[in-house]
């Protein structure tokens, strides 16, 4: 399916004005479908971030954003979902394009929440306020909730929108400034954002977007004296780097990180549910999705029955062409994604582990495909199991206890999500309180919504992002004692 979809001129959004590289420096953007370049974008270097930065920086001096009352700045962030709603069509167009993620997902997941992401911190900056504080003193104590400055927002491949919305949201409704450096692979959705911002009336320098590779602009912002605090979403690995830059640096820093959330079933759930919510957690965006579900416990009472019924489902699942409405799963977002799943699946064969159906890359326009793979009989130990594959990949185990179900649940680095499939109300809430996770799900995956936090616990991160916890993490806390004498 061919597509004729406007990428516009690709160049870096720095105080207002669009402009290339300092050093004339692009780069591709790949359509994963295909394998095939679709544009190219500015490739930022240090002098560009640094630009970028000061413009952040004299914007929040200047106090053309942060001198606005909470109410002014949550008008304009409700404009911006407006025109989120308004271009939703070229939004998703471009999300599909650049993340290979299918076009009835990026509407109805993608931009959806985009737009609620606005809206919600919106509806904060209108309450954003401090306290009193009754104290013995003979004075009047409170508190100021005020931002924090010039806000580094580093965002990943897998969402895009989603996740610099979820970023820039609260930090403008704070009163903040933000350099936004997207993922080198995915930088479309960014920089057609930054044109809405502005419509929608941010003013300029406010939201710059500097597009380019982690290791030069990514850490050229991360480094940048000028950065108040540091907001990123990615591997734990390149974490653990970025929260020691900003330690040297006393940054605060938010970070949501690496994820292998174990899926509970008990013998009591109903199966017929359990099944849908067992394949949504593991193909949903192509299993590129930190909160997915890709390890699958299961009590050994149904231990075969839910294999026989996925071994079944799974390979009925639609994969293929992004912009067809009836694709499920599109490709991986890149050549890199899709060599790493099908090392992963080679490993798992060598492990001992049953391919149950799935197991290999799909042929389909030269795009980086692969088909959902469910695999049984590996070990916990199993590098499969413990570690993060991030692709449409589900590993099955069977436990017989409650005790044994969540020791395996909390048996990895990771603890970002889980989830539970049973019909027993107080086993939902026992075992709920047991997993090591920043979110827990039941009868149910990925049900997510702004008003609710996410993050991580161990190897999945620190902070929250969503909800008025989301808020607080842009924000300082000023207080004010007035003597009355």
């Amino acid at each position: 399916m061919t597509t004729t979809i406007d990428t516009g001129p690709g160049q870096l959004f720095i105080g207002g004005q669009w402009r290339e590289a300092a050093d004339g420096a692009r780069t591709d953007v790949i359509d994963p479908s295909t394998g095939q370049v679709v544009t190219t974008v500015a490739e930022a270097g240090a002098t560009d971030v640094d630009a970028a930065v000061r413009a952040a920086r004299a914007a929040f001096d200047g106090g053309e954003w942060s001198g606005l009352s909470g109410r002014e700045r949550g008008r304009i962030l409700h404009r911006v979902a407006e025109l989120i709603r308004e271009n939703a069509d070229e939004l998703a167009a471009l999300e599909s394009l650049d993340v290979g993620k299918p076009i009835t997902l990026c509407g109805a997941v993608d931009i959806a929440n985009a737009a609620n992401d606005y809206e919600y911190f919106a509806a904060l900056a209108y309450s954003l306020d401090g306290a009193t504080r009754d104290t013995p003193l003979n004075a009047l104590a409170y508190t100021r909730r005020e931002p924090l400055g010039v806000v580094a927002a580093i965002t990943p491949f897998n969402f895009p929108l989603i996740l610099a919305g979820s970023k820039i949201g609260p930090a403008l409704a704070a009163g903040n400034t933000v350099v936004h450096k997207p993922a080198d692979e995915t930088p479309l959705s960014a920089l057609y954002m930054a044109g809405l911002l502005r419509k929608a009336g941010v003013p300029d320098g406010v939201v710059n977007v500097v597009t380019g590779t982690g290791p030069v602009a990514g850490e050229a912002l991360l480094r940048n004296p000028g950065v108040d605090k540091v907001a990123f979403t990615g591997s734990s690995a390149v974490g653990r780097h970025v929260a020691g830059a900003a330690g040297e640096a006393l940054k605060p820093v938010t970070m949501e990180l690496g994820g292998n959330a174990a899926h509970v079933v008990f013998e009591d759930a109903d199966l017929e549910k359990a099944v849908g919510a067992v394949i949504k957690g593991f193909v949903f965006n192509t299993g590129q999705f930190c909160m997915g579900g890709p390890r699958l416990l299961v009590a050994r009472e149904v231990y075969g029955t839910l294999l026989g019924i996925l071994a079944e489902a799974v390979p009925g699942v639609p994969v293929g062409d992004p912009r067809d409405p009836a694709t499920v799963v599109g490709p991986m977002a890149g050549e890199k994604h899709l060599n790493k799943v099908e090392e992963y699946v080679a490993l798992a064969r060598k492990e001992g582990g049953r391919i149950v159906c799935g197991g290999e890359r799909l042929d389909l326009n030269g795009g980086y495909y692969y088909k959902p793979t469910v695999i049984a009989d590996l070990p916990n130990d199993s590098r499969v199991v413990q570690e993060e594959i991030f692709g449409p990949v589900l590993t099955v185990q069977p436990f017989d206890s409650e005790d044994e179900a969540v020791a395996l649940a909390n048996s990895t680095p990771y603890g970002l999500a889980a989830g539970v499939q049973t019909s027993h109300l107080a086993r939902a809430h026992r075992i709920a309180d047991r997993l090591q996770a920043g979110i827990v799900w039941i009868n149910d995956w990925a049900m997510l919504d702004p008003a609710v936090p996410f993050g991580g616990v161990k190897d999945s991160g620190f902070g929250r992002e969503y909800g008025p916890e989301a808020l607080a993490a842009y924000t300082k806390v000023k207080s004010v004692v007035v003597s009355l004498d």
